[in-house]
């Protein structure tokens, strides 16, 4: 990812109420930023850039910044648009410039969080580490073309697409709601589990899902009245 992609992704996320918070692996190689000369901060040379922020960019820029601000918090645009037409701007456009020194706001606060703060750096990883999960769980039922779209025209990528998605969902939400009914079992049967470990629980395994091979579309009557179907006694080993 360019830094001036980076950069606008960190102006935009606060607009949309959200906060953009990605891992940060090349850590040595990030430079912070400061509003006045970075001369005048001697025990963080090594940190700072050869520039401070641009404020003159973006004062002439603000009210065109808060535009678009809102009409992505209403929904009259998207950010993904956005950030598409921003990427297709000349380089000297007013916007983009300054919406990439408010990103480097943005990006200069939050690595002085991670270097900071241990949790948040575990925070980010462990929903990082969930995201790749999913995205290797929909790769492995993606298996009839390798893992690729080749589709042409966007309308069957787009339908080729939603159909893996809601394949991967129905896989989580089987997972979701059996880890829920196991949990109950484990715990009527006097075991202890710990709430704590819960939330480090993913439904994005697929080892019991049979995703090559012949289906056997058995029917199976507790099911088809709106049971579940009961748990095997090895998996309580």
């Amino acid at each position: 990812m360019s830094n001036r992609l980076l950069d606008h992704l960190f102006a935009i996320f606060p607009t949309v109420g959200y906060r953009f918070a990605p891992r940060i692996r090349d850590l040595k190689e990030k430079k912070l930023y400061v509003p006045d000369d970075p001369k005048h901060y001697p025990a963080l040379k090594s940190f700072l850039g050869d520039k401070p922020i641009n404020t003159k960019i973006v004062r002439p820029q603000w009210d065109e910044w808060l535009r678009l601000a809102t009409s992505i918090k209403q929904g009259t645009v998207t950010a993904s648009l956005m950030l598409r037409k921003l990427a297709s701007y000349p380089r000297q456009n007013g916007l983009a410039l300054a919406m990439r020194e408010i990103g480097r706001i943005e990006r200069t606060l939050f690595l002085v969080e991670w270097l900071l703060d241990p949790a948040l750096r575990r925070r980010v990883t462990a929903g990082l580490n969930k995201g790749e999960a999913r995205n290797t769980l929909a790769r492995a039922v993606c298996f009839n073309r390798l893992g690729q779209i080749r589709d042409r025209t966007f309308e069957l990528q787009r339908h080729r697409a939603s159909g893996l998605n809601l394949v991967v969902a129905a896989i989580m939400l089987w997972n979701t709601l059996y880890l829920e009914r196991a949990v109950a079992a484990l715990r009527a049967q006097g075991h202890q589990v710990d709430d704590a470990l819960l939330k480090h629980v993913a439904p994005i395994h697929w080892n019991h899902v049979i995703l090559t091979g012949d289906y056997n579309w058995r029917q199976n009557r507790r099911v088809e009245k709106g049971g579940f179907r009961p748990f095997r006694p090895q998996s309580w080993a």
